[in-house]
């Protein structure tokens, strides 16, 4: 167990110390229970972001959309889905860590992808609104403390509102895929704490989004798993992600556990976790509901028929669907670029 570490207890007696340095708030609180030394920001009262206009900061409109009715993310994989996501109104994004993999890399989520990988891609998904927040996978944090920290550090610089940091090994998978391994209640709550001290010394107090994910429920039992996420939010997690969660009654029980925290939930079809929809998982008490593999699985079988078609066919007629260059191009951002172009009197775009 590391240095002046206690869980033995239970949830809110993981420090022995408290202390404030650069806008890091390890302050003296109490929980619900009674138990000091939670990690308490008073800059992040839900009531300080009920009201007013959204902003277009992405990680205080985040912060305010957490206030409001609930948030439905999609998950997006490349600039096609996110730019798709984006024309069907939806409001906030997430950069799923299975999708951005096998986009990006054309390999399965089993720890393949890197940082570069993620800061990269939501560097291009976050500027094509820089309004609607996207909230990234970021897996374990790609390391220790130090390389949680500038995980944190390099998704806010993206343009990232939100990340979630979880507690699987370094070789990690899928959380919905079997055989997972899960590291100490120790080592998860440090992982925690070194996001949200980088977050914290982020220069004019940033809004930026701290996500504690538990894959422990499949390995170690929901009691465990709601115990791992009552750690990470007195550790200062905004949000908790309890991944693969099984049924209705499950997810109630670890929303009224978890309460006044918001609770997040993963829904992947043929997952772990039922296909609720958005309405039931609100009517459950989930905050925010994302949906990981929609954009990339639905690719597959697009693009599958549109190859076997070509194959079977020699033509692309069929799978074109009347969609020519300029109407594909017009999904994405064509007419904003065309218009900025003239707008500053550009003239090589009069005709497109």
């Amino acid at each position: 167990m590391a240095p002046g570490l206690d869980y033995s207890n239970g949830p809110a007696t993981a420090y022995t110390t408290s202390y404030a340095n650069n806008d890091v708030h390890f302050q003296q609180a109490t929980n619900e229970n009674g138990d000091s030394n939670v990690y308490y920001n008073p800059r992040f009262d839900p009531s300080n972001y009920l009201e007013g206009p959204l902003s277009w900061n992405p990680a205080t409109r985040l912060r305010q959309m957490l206030a409001r009715p609930g948030i439905v993310a999609p998950g997006i994989c490349d600039g096609i889905s996110a730019r798709c996501a984006l024309e069907a109104g939806f409001n906030c994004l997430y950069q799923s860590g299975a999708a951005t993999t096998a986009s990006r890399l054309g390999q399965p989520d089993l720890a393949i992808a890197t940082l570069n990988d993620f800061v990269q891609s939501a560097q291009m998904v976050c500027s094509l609104d820089p309004t609607v927040p996207v909230i990234a996978d970021a897996d374990t944090g790609f390391g220790g403390p130090a390389m949680v920290a500038r995980t944190v550090t390099q998704y806010a610089r993206s343009g990232v509102a939100g990340l979630h940091i979880e507690d699987q090994v370094q070789t990690k998978r899928c959380g919905h895929l079997l055989g997972k391994q899960v590291v100490s209640r120790e080592e998860f709550v440090t992982r925690i704490r070194a996001a949200v001290i980088a977050r914290d010394a982020i220069p004019g107090g940033s809004d930026f989004v701290i996500i504690g994910r538990t894959d422990s429920a499949q390995v170690l039992g929901m009691d465990e798993a709601i115990f791992r996420l009552k750690l990470a939010a007195d550790a200062g997690a905004d949000v908790c992600f309890i991944e693969g969660v099984r049924n209705k009654e499950l997810l109630e029980s670890t929303v009224k556990a978890l309460a006044p925290k918001p609770v997040l939930v993963n829904v992947i079809s043929g997952g772990l976790t039922p296909s609720f929809t958005t309405q039931e998982a609100e009517e459950m008490g989930a905050k925010i509901i994302i949906f990981s593999l929609v954009s990339c699985v639905a690719a597959v079988h697009g693009i599958r028929a549109a190859m076997r078609s070509l194959k079977k066919t020699g033509t692309d007629f069929a799978s074109a669907q009347g969609m020519d260059p300029k109407a594909f191009f017009e999904v994405m951002g064509l007419n904003e670029v065309v218009r900025l172009d003239a707008q500053a009197g550009g003239s090589a775009f009069k005709v497109v």
